[in-house]
């Protein structure tokens, strides 16, 4: 349903919960009134509407349509609320779907800004030769690869939101050591410790957790320090496998914890922060959603994060 379409179904449920509020409001009227114009109790009808008691069939007719009139009234502004707590949840989810593709935009459009001014600089200077234009192309390729990592990382994003339904078993420990061992370039200047144990997850999906474990490895070697540390480590105890990767970097506050969930949040760290496109960890979080998982995502007092995500379907291999 289009955006758009919000305060026209909000009009109808209006609508609908107004016309029930008349309809479930009025019955006790109604009978109320019936009652006193048949020559009952006219105690009960006087409560419900109102109205003195009375057995004059006029004034009995009067204080029915007075009480109906004051439900008519009140189910509007009735309905209306209710319609709109109804439609909260739908204008949530627009509202945080038209700020993720304004960023998406964002974040695709820049580089191809920087892209076209390298181009047109490179072009208007008539003393450019073969060298600069190599260096011109060498640019591009960087930007070039920037951009395709980050169309992964909406694609990742995308596939770990979609709602996946895992059957298959997954070597937990088996993938972290092919993450650890593909990254080992990127942690020439780090100290990278590793505690992994066997560990299979009854019921994932492969390449979504291989997304998973690599941008928390991903995450965890950019955003830190020369010289710093990576931790990783794998267990099981008793139908639960745990996954925590935990690194040294700069001091993040427990109030920004939230925040960089958030798609395209980032935080500035020492290391190159133009590789960056602050998705990582919005895919973990979608990622372990997807497995019913459970993440948390701890700063640590020294500077880093601690990020840990706990699969409640550990494989029993003694059977």
């Amino acid at each position: 349903m289009p955006a758009a379409e919000l305060p026209r179904l909000r009009a109808r449920l209006a609508l609908f919960y107004a016309t029930a509020t008349i309809v479930l409001g009025s019955v006790p009227t109604v009978v109320a009134g019936l009652g006193a114009w048949s020559g009952g109790s006219t105690q009960e009808f006087g409560a419900v509407t109102g109205v003195r008691e009375t057995s004059n069939t006029g004034e009995v007719l009067t204080g029915v349509a007075l009480g109906l009139i004051i439900v008519a009234l009140a189910a509007v502004p009735i309905g209306w609320a209710l319609a709109g707590r109804a439609v909260r949840p739908l204008a949530t989810a627009y509202a945080a779907q038209r700020r993720f593709v304004a960023d998406a935009s964002h974040e695709l459009r820049t580089p191809l800004t920087v892209q076209r001014t390298l181009i047109q600089v490179t072009l208007a200077d008539p003393d450019a030769d073969a060298e600069t234009l190599r260096a011109l192309c060498a640019e591009l390729l960087r930007i070039g690869d920037q951009q395709e990592r980050l169309v992964a990382a909406l694609l990742a994003l995308a596939q770990g939101q979609q709602g996946v339904t895992p059957t298959e078993p997954v070597d937990l420990a088996a993938l972290v050591a092919e993450a650890v061992t593909e990254r080992e370039p990127a942690t020439a200047d780090l100290t990278v410790r590793t505690a992994v144990r066997p560990a299979v997850v009854a019921r994932a999906d492969p390449a979504l957790m291989a997304s998973l474990i690599g941008n928390l490895l991903d995450n965890a070697i950019r955003h830190n320090v020369a010289g710093g540390r990576v931790e990783v480590a794998v267990h099981t105890h008793d139908d639960l496998v745990t996954l925590t990767v935990g690194n040294t970097g700069p001091e993040v506050p427990a109030d920004a914890i939230d925040q960089i969930l958030q798609p395209f949040q980032r935080l500035t760290t020492p290391r190159t922060q133009s590789e960056s496109n602050g998705l990582g960890l919005a895919i973990v979080q979608a990622i372990a959603d997807s497995h019913q998982a459970e993440l948390r995502v701890t700063p640590n007092p020294a500077g880093g994060l601690t990020v840990t995500v706990i699969f409640a379907s550990a494989l029993d291999r003694s059977r």
